[in-house]
């Protein structure tokens, strides 16, 4: 089977691990598995060396250096040149030795035989798996057309490559793990700014977050300057439902009632514009619909928005008197993770529009723009068109300001389950794990039983690979070369990574680069992959002189940019080329050109809301079966208040059923006083299917089992803050 090493390696016994790694090579009988974990042969005279890389656990790709003796990866290491990360390196990082040794990982191409999610599987050579590959692909593409195939790319440096792909291919139907969390927040500021802003939270003297959680959930160099920002006197007020150690560390916080969140912003602007807070001189240079703006908040007092958020309308007055004399040192974080109502976009655009009134765009302490980083589009051949193809992706117009390159995985899901407008009968999957991280996991098995043929390539068997059909096993990215990254930092950096391999590829593993460029070579596709990842990068390198000798001697590349101040003489990318507070394009579509508050749905009965997040330790599902961080936490509990428990008969840790509309779930409980008493609360990355995964064995709950899968109305981002719960116990620890 896949893993033939169940034993997880502890940090304490991590290095010690020859014996086992020769057990290994006695049960497969076949070259050296594991063979980096020794050298017999020089036991006393170790060769020792480091190699610069950027970590890859989760989407902030932090410099690091990788400590290697004979070949081995001993430890990983912060770069201290790496300003993004303030040169640091979380849990999450230093766990990436995990990645590469951990007993579970992948070792050779399996083709499944028996019925999907049975668990039955075939050790096959590469040869074969490229021919399985390509010959299902040729099939649907000569049956279906060529849109007849979804790709489905994680977020990672090799990502580009199953775009490029697909492009080639011929398939419009591309969607990405950002549709699931992210695309709303980024719809929201893109329409009011005309681009993504980053926060300067170093520089900041105010800062509300509305259900953003820096302190848990990381994002760099924002988790670390929040820190060096209160020390030196910023004050945070924290909106969530939920105690988080974000909360914890503020100066103030409100268990907000969850979906209230655009009432407390749009009250926020109505002190500010009614009380005369903001620059009227900034405004008529820079704003546009103010005019508008002013009408259309004149109905969101304080005093209403304390009945719809539960936060007195004295804390809200007082705060936006707060933030607007701080300004432009003041900030609405802008988040990252929006998967949460049907209005998100419209939450995240009443966001946007207090940071546009308190004049905080392109300046210290405020929002800054995009800086250039200087890297070059690769000179590619142009792809083929194919003329039997549809006109459009399977997802077309079911929301109207959807990114394309994005697509909505719910939208696309739904498409599939119904086989309208057309077919979608193949997928290919890279680093993604929808049967852990998109709602509604019966959904999910129900679409890949309307598929002919599923491809999965990833480093463990993860829940989706354990449904496909053909699982190919992906090289870490310690062990592979990548091409470049441009990163933004706020006021840390705009600076370039890249990575080469610190060790040589363990067992059969690949970059997905390998897989698509034989599998492209296959398909008569082969001049389109005519490149290796080096002459990639070096055409992404090509404008910056500098850039690989730094890579070499850094780890990273800095390019000299201006941070404050980038649209001084410039004009705006928005159709009015002013910072939009009235978006005269959503009215021209009949979508509100202002956030317009609606209450949102509330639970029957005892029921409770159910609310997703992030810790420090996990990256959705991808890192929970690491046994350095799964010791940290080997199983997810239910969040509970406990005066709604009691009057359930619940005792701490007392076994419950969780269930919804779509699943049900057993888990423990656990009772915090810091969770408002109509919500509940569960880590996700539990409750695994795949029996590949040692340390998740009936470990906890998956949370998507119990998620409804709506969306954001305007983008078709998954809306995971919709869905209400019963719990009732089910017996005692």
């Amino acid at each position: 089977m896949v893993a033939e090493l169940r034993t997880p390696i502890s940090r304490r016994r991590f290095i010690k691990w020859t014996s086992v790694a020769s057990t290994a090579i006695a049960t497969t009988g076949t070259a050296p598995v594991l063979r980096a974990l020794a050298d017999e042969k020089k036991p006393n005279n170790p060769i020792s060396r480091s190699a610069y890389s950027a970590c890859d656990i989760c989407m902030n790709k932090c410099g690091l250096i990788a400590r290697v003796e004979n070949d081995v990866i001993t430890k990983l290491d912060p770069n201290p040149k790496f300003l993004k990360s303030r040169g640091m390196l979380c849990a999450r990082g230093n766990a990436g030795i995990n990645r590469v040794y951990d007993p579970d990982r992948l070792k050779y191409p399996l083709l499944r035989k028996g019925k999907r999610g049975e668990g039955k599987w075939e050790r096959i050579s590469w040869d074969k798996a490229y021919s399985i590959l390509a010959e299902n692909l040729r099939t649907i593409a000569d049956e279906y057309t060529r849109c007849g195939v979804l790709f489905t790319p994680g977020s990672d440096m090799q990502s580009t490559f199953v775009h490029w792909f697909a492009e080639v291919f011929g398939s419009y139907n591309i969607t990405t793990h950002e549709s699931n969390c992210l695309i709303s927040r980024n719809r929201a500021f893109l329409d009011t700014y005309g681009e993504v802003p980053f926060a300067d939270v170093l520089n900041t003297n105010y800062l509300i977050m509305a259900g953003s959680n820096r302190f848990e959930a990381f994002v760099t160099p924002d988790s670390i300057d929040l820190m060096t920002a209160k020390q030196r006197g910023c004050k945070l007020v924290v909106l969530d439902p939920r105690y988080t150690k974000s909360a914890a560390l503020a100066d103030e916080w409100f268990a907000i009632k969850p979906g209230t969140d655009m009432a407390f912003f749009l009250a926020v602007t109505h002190v500010i514009i009614t009380e005369k807070l903001y620059d009227a001189d900034y405004a008529a240079e820079k704003l546009y619909g103010l005019d508008e703006l002013k009408q259309h908040v004149k109905q969101y007092t304080p005093e209403w928005a304390e009945k719809e958020c539960d936060i007195p309308a004295q804390d809200i007055r007082r705060i936006a008197r707060e933030l607007a004399k701080a300004a432009p040192e003041a900030i609405v974080y802008p988040g990252r993770r929006s998967s949460d109502y049907l209005d998100s976009t419209q939450i995240r655009r009443s966001m946007a529009i207090v940071n546009a009134i308190l004049g905080n765009w392109d300046k210290p302490g405020g929002l800054t723009a995009t800086r250039q980083v200087g890297l070059a589009g690769p000179e590619l051949e142009e792809p083929p068109f194919y003329e039997d193809n549809p006109d459009d992706r399977i997802d077309a117009e079911m929301a109207p300001i959807m990114f394309n390159e994005e697509g909505s995985f719910k939208h696309v899901r739904d498409a599939i389950i119904k086989q309208e407008p057309y077919p979608v009968k193949g997928w290919f999957l890279y680093k993604f794990n929808p049967m852990q991280t998109g709602a509604n996991r019966q959904k999910t098995i129900e679409m890949i039983d309307k598929l002919d043929f599923v491809a999965c390539v990833d480093i463990a068997m993860s829940d989706t690979a354990w449904y496909a059909d053909l699982v190919l096993p992906s090289s870490s990215y310690l062990e592979r070369q990548d091409p470049a990254s441009g990163l933004q930092g706020s006021s840390a950096c705009a600076c370039v990574v890249t990575r080469d391999p610190v060790i040589q590829p363990l067992f059969e593993s690949k970059p997905v680069f390998e897989i698509l460029k034989e599998a492209a070579n296959r398909l008569e596709l082969g001049e389109f992959f005519n490149f290796t990842v080096e002459e990639y990068r070096k055409q992404q390198l090509r404008k910056l002189p500098y850039a690989e000798q730094a890579l070499k001697e850094d780890g990273v590349y800095y390019n000299p940019s201006k941070l404050y101040g980038i649209y001084e003489g410039k004009i705006y990318k928005t159709r009015s080329k002013k910072i939009e507070l009235y978006n005269s394009r959503y009215a021209d579509m009949d979508i509100d050109p202002l956030p317009v508050y609606r209450p949102p749905k509330q639970g029957s009965g005892n029921q409770f809301r159910v609310v997703i997040g992030r810790n420090a330790y996990f990256t959705h599902g991808s890192t929970a079966n690491y046994d350095l961080l799964n010791e940290l936490m080997p199983e997810n509990v239910l969040w509970m208040h406990p005066k709604p428990a009691a009057k359930l008969g619940i005792k701490e840790r007392d076994l419950v059923e969780v269930s919804s509309s779509v699943g049900k779930v057993r888990l423990k409980a656990t009772f915090k006083h810091g969770i408002r008493a109509d919500t509940v609360y569960m880590e996700s990355g539990f409750g695994v299917i795949s029996k590949e995964l040692s340390l998740l064995q009936d470990k906890g709950a998956c949370v998507v089992e119990l998620l409804e899968d709506h969306a954001d109305e305007l983008t078709g981002n998954m809306a995971m803050h919709e869905t209400f719960v019963d719990v009732k116990k089910i017996g005692g620890v």
